[in-house]
């Protein structure tokens, strides 16, 4: 597709150097979208070129306005408003776009970067369910994946497990004195919350005992023999990781049911338990090298002082690690892996000031990738005061909420009235699409940085800012499409009107808003842009007839505008992992 920037930028270049015996470079020329409220299509900022033309910005808008509308054939006409040059392109611009668009699945898509990023998202333990805040990074994740991907870069996706260390012993010791042989398929449960109940059991027990001997939890026998059991367990007691593996399977298998669910994957999965002899061992030679030191206690440390930071424990004073030391040797394995140009890890604020800690140890051994390695930090998600409630405590779990949605959307969904017709299995089909978009949209939609709060039953609605919405708006489009196909349009000379002209330009500025969402790590640039697609296709459906138009050039040009916006619907519901359903 042929791009209207690099035309107006050389003639504007050339129109100084013409103009005002001056030069600007490309850099410095700045043009966006028209904003609604303006006549026009694209906008010129005229202010870095006055210190060149020393004339006034409305000066000098009305020369280089003139200039270009005489050597662009492109441009109709143009205006000015406060130092800034409106351009209002001919039809025939937006004729050729259109039909150079129409059966392209993914505008949108940018070209190969030759970049290779890894991602890191969603990281649990190996102990306990899914939950609530595990949706938010998954989601995040995965739609990052497909934001970069889309932007043109080699994108492969990573999950780690936590699956060795105390709090693993906790849940395998409760499990060991409690479960007298129970299973989760004799229990009948899922593996993931059939572990986490052994895992908070753990917590009561030690509490209990804690309180009747009235000393400190850490010890008490089963804080005592918990913490055996990890010697044992790292000193590579057979009966004992036999035991490891069986329980984190169960929790693996579950986990997968999960991810499943929620349309979520990964291209590979590490282990701490792999890889943290390899961090400490990193942690050894940084000693050696000095670049670490050894403090009285015989701990191994970082001093980050000089980085505005404070001293940073590597390995205790037992030689034993932390998530830091493995996080090390995982970041070594990783490059050793796939050589990325940047390593990226979608972990919540709370570890904002663990990832800081991460790129300067990397930074001070030298490694080679440490300058890549970036936190994609987001804020808490919250669900408020509803139906959607924790099987314990006030953790809500993640099969929890997919449930939960998938409930309300079949509520919604039967007070349309206009399902009659499906089957049961496509009743079924339906839901899902309906509720996980739902889902997926309200938390997408909003800035990673910010705090959410997860409202099940405002996320469901087919109108305003909902993913539902978009979803309807596709399968409208779709459902004009089956009765007349697009086709592109030999020298179209159709005047568009104000509505389809908006369309247009928001399907032009597609490619810039899926880049300038890549460039920002934040797929709600995505989602709003999409949703302002789908609003003021709404709008434009609402108003122009399109199968019954007034003649065969106008409802071909319609058909194939409708078109064009079902694809950018589609392709961007995709990024987000939401499926563009054709029926609804």
């Amino acid at each position: 597709m042929n791009t209207i920037e690099p035309i107006l930028i050389s003639h504007t270049i050339e129109a100084v150097k013409e103009l005002y015996q001056g030069e600007i470079q490309a850099s410095q020329i700045n043009i966006t979208a028209t904003r609604k409220e303006f006549d026009g299509d694209f906008t010129l900022m005229i202010f870095p070129l006055v210190k060149i033309s020393k004339k006034t910005p409305e000066q000098t808008a009305e020369e280089i306005g003139a200039y270009l509308l005489k050597h662009v054939e492109a441009i109709e006409n143009y205006n000015i408003i406060k130092g800034f040059l409106n351009l209002k392109l001919q039809n025939a611009f937006w004729a050729n776009f259109l039909s150079a668009i129409v059966t392209k699945e993914n505008h949108g898509q940018l070209a190969n970067t030759g970049k290779k990023i890894i991602l890191e998202y969603t990281g649990p333990n190996s102990n306990k369910p899914l939950h609530l805040g595990h949706v938010r990074n998954m989601l995040l994740g995965y739609s990052l994946s497909n934001l970069l991907s889309a932007a043109g870069n080699d994108v492969t996706r990573l999950n780690i497990y936590n699956d060795r260390g105390i709090a693993i012993c906790k849940s395998m010791y409760a499990w060991q004195t409690q479960a007298h042989g129970l299973t989760p398929d004799t229990a009948k449960e899922k593996g993931d919350h059939f572990v986490g109940k052994y895992y908070a059991l753990y917590s009561k027990l030690e509490k209990e005992e804690s309180e009747a001997k009235g000393i400190k939890p850490e010890e008490t026998d089963i804080a005592k023999a918990c913490k055996k059991m990890l010697l044992d367990w790292e000193a590579g007691d057979e009966q004992l990781i036999r035991l490891w593996k069986e329980m984190n399977q169960w929790v693996y298998d579950a986990h997968q049911v999960t991810f499943d669910s929620i349309g979520i994957s990964f291209d590979k999965v590490y282990y701490e338990s792999e890889n943290y002899l390899l961090g400490k061992q990193m942690v050894l030679d940084g000693l050696a090298k000095g670049v670490y030191y050894k403090r009285a206690d015989g701990a191994v440390c970082v001093d980050l002082t000089a980085d505005g930071l404070d001293e940073k424990v590597l390995l205790r004073p037992d030689g034993t690690s932390i998530y830091l030391t493995q996080d090390i040797g995982v970041a070594h394995q990783r490059y050793e892996d796939y050589h990325p140009d940047r390593s990226l890890y979608v972990v919540g604020n709370e570890q904002d000031y663990h990832f800081k800690v991460l790129k300067l140890c990397l930074q001070k051994l030298g490694e080679p990738y440490a300058d890549g390695v970036e936190h994609i930090s987001y804020g808490l998600v919250e669900l408020p005061n509803g139906r959607l409630k924790s099987r314990e405590g006030n953790i809500v779990d993640a099969d929890d909420l997919i449930q939960g949605v998938l409930e309300i959307a079949a509520e919604r969904t039967k007070e349309q009235g206009k399902v009659d017709s499906l089957s049961a299995t496509e009743l079924q089909k339906l839901y899902r699409t309906i509720g996980l978009g739902a889902l997926k949209y309200f938390i997408l939609k909003v800035a990673a940085a910010k705090r959410i709060v997860f409202n099940p039953e405002e996320s469901i609605d087919f109108q305003g800012n909902t993913g539902p919405f978009i979803q309807y708006t596709h399968a409208r489009i779709c459902s004009i499409l089956r009765k007349k196909e697009a086709a592109p349009i030999a020298n179209n000379t159709y005047e568009f009107n104000e509505l389809e002209k908006e369309l247009l330009s928001l399907l032009y500025h597609l490619p810039h808003a899926i880049k300038a969402a890549a460039d920002a790590m934040d797929p709600a640039i995505v989602a709003n842009n999409m949703y302002e697609l789908a609003k003021t296709y709404s709008k434009y459906y609402s108003a122009y007839k399109i199968l019954n138009a007034e003649d065969e050039s106008t409802i071909q040009n319609r058909i194939n505008l409708s078109k064009a916006v079902a694809n950018a619907i589609k392709f961007s519901l995709n990024i987000l992992s939401i499926d563009a359903p054709e029926r609804m």
